[in-house]
């Protein structure tokens, strides 16, 4: 496994010399690139060095260092080798390029980091809603989003929803477990 990826860092370092490697054991590589060498980066990588099958697209809120990190996950089937690729982006003005058009999966993953995060991914398929249904809040799953006052605001004191009770106490009346101390904090 170790010429394996002594020869991969090689060739990714030859094609892509501003690439930085980070060493880890087993069949894992990991390399951060600049987000404008991403879409070639990773086309490179699929088309040159056999990581065929994009296995997940991760991202990070780095809220204090105001930036998102995007994971680009890759497999080659034929070397067992998994290919971490990281990446940063402003949160301010979050734009990634588009990938969609090197793997078809990666629209999901895209349309996910749009919808949940803000990230713009330019000439993207079917840009439009995912999940979310009239949507008028900051993206859920940025840091600064504030779950426990958004659903205090939008779904505790709706009207008709005088009975609604809180999952933790129901589950603790069926089961006779005590609620946890620090899930008690979100309990009414």
């Amino acid at each position: 496994m170790k010429e394996i990826k002594d020869t991969m860092i090689a060739k990714i370092k030859a094609a892509f010399p501003e690439a930085v490697n980070k060493a880890y054991d087993g069949n894992r590589l990991d390399f951060t690139v600049h987000k404008d060498a991403i879409p070639g980066f990773l086309s490179h990588m699929k088309e040159q060095l056999g990581f065929r099958h994009l296995s997940h697209i991760a991202y990070v809120d780095w809220i204090e260092e105001n930036e998102f990190e995007i994971v680009y996950i890759l497999w080659s089937p034929q070397d067992k080798v998994k290919l971490f690729i990281h990446t940063r982006i402003d949160r301010e003005n979050p734009v990634m390029e588009n990938i969609d058009m090197i793997w078809r999966q990666a629209n999901t993953y895209q349309r996910e980091m749009k919808e949940m995060l803000g990230i713009q991914f330019p000439d993207m398929v079917a840009p439009d809603e995912f999940i979310l249904e009239d949507w008028d809040d900051i993206p859920p799953f940025r840091r600064d989003f504030d779950t426990l006052e958004y659903v205090n605001r939008t779904f505790w004191h709706r009207p008709g929803r005088e009975d609604a009770q809180d999952v933790r106490e129901t589950i603790t009346k069926r089961s006779g477990e005590e609620i946890p101390d620090f899930a008690k904090k979100y309990s009414r």
